[in-house]
């Protein structure tokens, strides 16, 4: 038999050959522990010792914004600058990859340079986005790993504004790039792009599924032509304040901002769209990462079509100015369609000279445009009024923006203390969530001893130290010990964090800090610590908890009640704990809090095990605490799980007994966050071990 044609290697590599069925396929409902390892060190090219905050000390921070500028009206005729200027480009480019965090989970946004990588660099809403990253290589080649992409990206579009005119509130490097698409992270369940099927109720914005923020698949926020591709601007504003409060802006920043984003730039939709090829995903091998491509006729400049509508917001699209309001505000409006076919409001009875130029024929003047957005900013009562504000004052505004930008820009990256280079503003701002500096020259073993004689419960003191810093995520760094905010409100009365019992806590633990020196936060944390140094005594043996001293004690001036809500836990498997029954399973929910804790399947396999047997469950129930020596870090919880002595039997949704097979007694109970460790073949062989 000829072997002409066949394939040489074994299938399962990088091929357009099917991989074949692949274990989700086969069992769809079983636990994929993906999203635990999706950063695997392996697939970072730089390295375990690269550091890339004293890569950063390397920068030529003047240069690089000198060479930014320069790229601005760098044209280039392969994608050609509109007016010759790449300024409308790169704040789109810096906006979508910010604009993608939701406050809910803290996942998405510019941290990490996740534009470039799949879902986000081929959703609908980034098209021809891939450009911009492109006209930013030569500037990335130069200044290497000296720069992350993702700092890159967030500050060509603040040096964008800057060279349109904008004085702007500042900047901070310090964040490091992902190796991969971080392509377990939930953006909706939709199977089609631009879908629209994330609302309960169409006509109430507030049923939006959490956690999205973005009204349909592969938007950033709200369709430009209206609520459902349907024209009306009352509607839209209620669709953009759901959207923009789930990513953590108010109505004056979310007005600031889409004046502010539409005060330069234009919307491209001169063609048609259906010559376009596919997104960079789905591109031939030959368009080496680039997608949208245009192969029937010219599509860049003049002729490009990436959203589908077409003109200008303003008068100067290069220049930053009060146009946009002159125009929105100065005309009245009607719609029209866009050579792409999409719909857009347009001017009545416009002057000539209030009309942009064509961005390649200075000789030519176009009809402005507006998107069903825009129109929202006038015709919704609250956003006028704060339009009518910044028209009054010009210099407000600017202000006004500069901040939500800056905030939109920096929203997921952490602390402060994160920042990095010479435009970090001083000023302290109530979203970074500050923290005054604690002390480290307390004695830490002088604080231990006093916790140990509180007679405080070993589960007590481990469950009060594991509420204060559960609310950590990975995702924007916000939460965690640092600050004690488990003693303000809204934490302390959160029905997760047992009211009663963390009083009780806090009262003994909070004389010790006034007597020693030490923070709050430090005394919480060390008492966890010495909670699991007597359980693992009681066990027989001995350890010391490693303890890093310095944390700080936040206030209520220093807290943004409204926006720590969204940490309030609605289920914590390390703690059993339920607030109600969901769509999603127990052992989903505790994967989900996992990743954002930034922990491994074995970390977390490890912690549920301990703290089930050192007694930290929620309200004291005794479900998955498979021992007779509560209180001791034992390793029963893995013993009596894997014992074939016992079955499991379900007693209800989520509730199971754990009967002995000789005598048919209920020895133990569980819940679905206890068997998943037996069950699921990964987890069982954590538990194995």
């Amino acid at each position: 038999m000829s072997t002409e044609g066949k394939c040489p290697v074994m299938h399962g590599g990088a091929t357009t050959v099917s991989m074949g069925t692949k274990n989700e396929d086969w069992w769809p409902n079983a636990l994929n522990l993906d999203i635990l390892h999706q950063h695997d060190t392996k697939t970072n090219p730089l390295g375990p010792d690269f550091n890339y905050r004293e890569e950063l000390k390397k920068l030529d921070f003047a240069a690089l914004k000198k060479d930014l500028t320069a790229l601005m009206t760098d044209s280039q005729d392969w994608w050609p600058a509109d007016w010759g200027h790449y300024g409308g480009l790169m704040i789109r480019l810096a906006w979508h990859s910010a604009g993608s965090y939701r406050l809910a989970d803290g996942r998405g946004g510019g941290g990490a340079g996740n534009i470039r990588f799949a879902p986000l660099n081929s959703w609908p809403d980034n098209g021809n986005l891939d450009k911009a990253r492109r006209l930013l290589w030569p500037i990335k080649k130069k200044y290497g790993n000296k720069i992350s992409w993702a700092d890159l990206i967030l500050y060509a579009g603040t040096v964008a504004y800057e060279s349109m005119g904008l004085k702007t509130y500042g900047f901070g490097f310090g964040r490091e790039d992902i190796w991969h698409p971080e392509k377990d992270t939930y953006w909706g369940a939709e199977k089609e792009w631009l879908a629209r099927g994330r609302f309960d109720d169409n006509a109430k914005p507030a049923s939006l599924e959490n956690p999205l923020a973005a009204v349909q698949m592969g938007l950033i926020y709200v369709n430009p032509e209206g609520v459902g591709a349907k024209p009306d601007p009352l509607k839209t504003a209620q669709e953009v304040r759901e959207t923009f409060k789930r990513m953590a802006m108010n109505d004056e920043e979310t007005a600031a901002l889409t004046c502010g984003g539409h005060t330069v730039g234009k919307a491209h939709g001169n063609g048609d769209a259906a010559n376009l090829g596919p997104a960079p995903e789905g591109a031939e091998i030959e368009d080496q990462g680039l997608g949208w491509i245009n192969k029937k006729t010219r599509g860049v400049g003049n002729q490009a079509v990436t959203s589908g509508l077409e003109g200008a917001w303003t008068t100067n699209p290069t220049k930053w100015d009060m146009g946009y309001f002159k125009l929105l505000f100065g005309y009245e409006w009607e719609l029209k369609k866009s050579p792409a076919g999409a719909q857009q409001w347009e001017p009545i009875g416009i002057k000539e000279e209030d009309k942009p130029t064509d961005p390649e024929d200075p000789t030519k003047r176009c009809n402005p445009i507006m998107t069903d957005a825009d129109m929202a900013m006038k015709m919704d009562p609250i956003y006028n009024q704060i339009c009518q504000k910044f028209m009054a004052d010009p210099e407000y505004f600017a202000q006004t923006f500069a901040r939500a930008w800056f905030k939109l820009t920096h929203r997921d990256m952490g602390p402060k203390v994160r920042y990095v280079g010479p435009e970090v503003p001083k000023e302290d701002l109530i979203w970074q969530d500050p923290i005054p500096a604690g002390r480290k020259d307390y004695d830490v073993a002088a604080v231990k001893a006093k916790i140990a004689a509180t007679g405080l419960s070993t589960g007590e003191l481990v469950a009060t130290a594991w509420d204060s810093a559960r609310t950590y995520r990975g995702s924007d760094m916000r939460g965690g010990a640092n600050g004690a905010r488990i003693r303000l409100a809204p934490q302390k009365d959160w029905e997760a964090n047992e009211p009663a019992r963390l009083q009780k806590v806090l009262a003994k633990l909070e004389p010790i800090a006034k007597e020693t020196g030490a923070s709050l936060a430090d005394v919480i944390v060390l008492a966890g610590n010495v909670g699991v140094e007597q359980a693992a005594k009681a066990a027989g043996v001995n350890v010391t908890v490693p303890f890093a001293p310095g944390r700080g004690d936040a206030t209520d001036a220093q807290t943004d009640a409204e926006s720590f809500d969204v940490l309030e836990p609605a289920a914590d498997g390390y703690r059993n704990f339920m607030k109600k029954d969901y769509a999603v399973t127990p052992e989903e929910l505790m994967l989900d809090h996992t990743q954002l804790l930034g922990l491994t399947a074995a970390e977390m396999t490890v912690l549920v095990g301990g703290m089930r047997v050192i007694g930290t469950n929620h309200g004291g129930t005794k479900h998955g605490v498979f021992t007779d020596r509560v209180g001791a870090l034992t390793t029963d919880f893995f013993v009596n799980l894997t014992d074939m002595a016992y079955k499991w039997v379900p007693k209800g949704k989520n509730l199971y007994d754990i009967v002995d097979r000789k005598s048919g007694a209920t020895k133990w109970t569980a819940t679905r966050a206890d068997l998943v460790f037996g069950s699921n073949s990964i987890l069982r062989a954590y538990a194995e071990v």
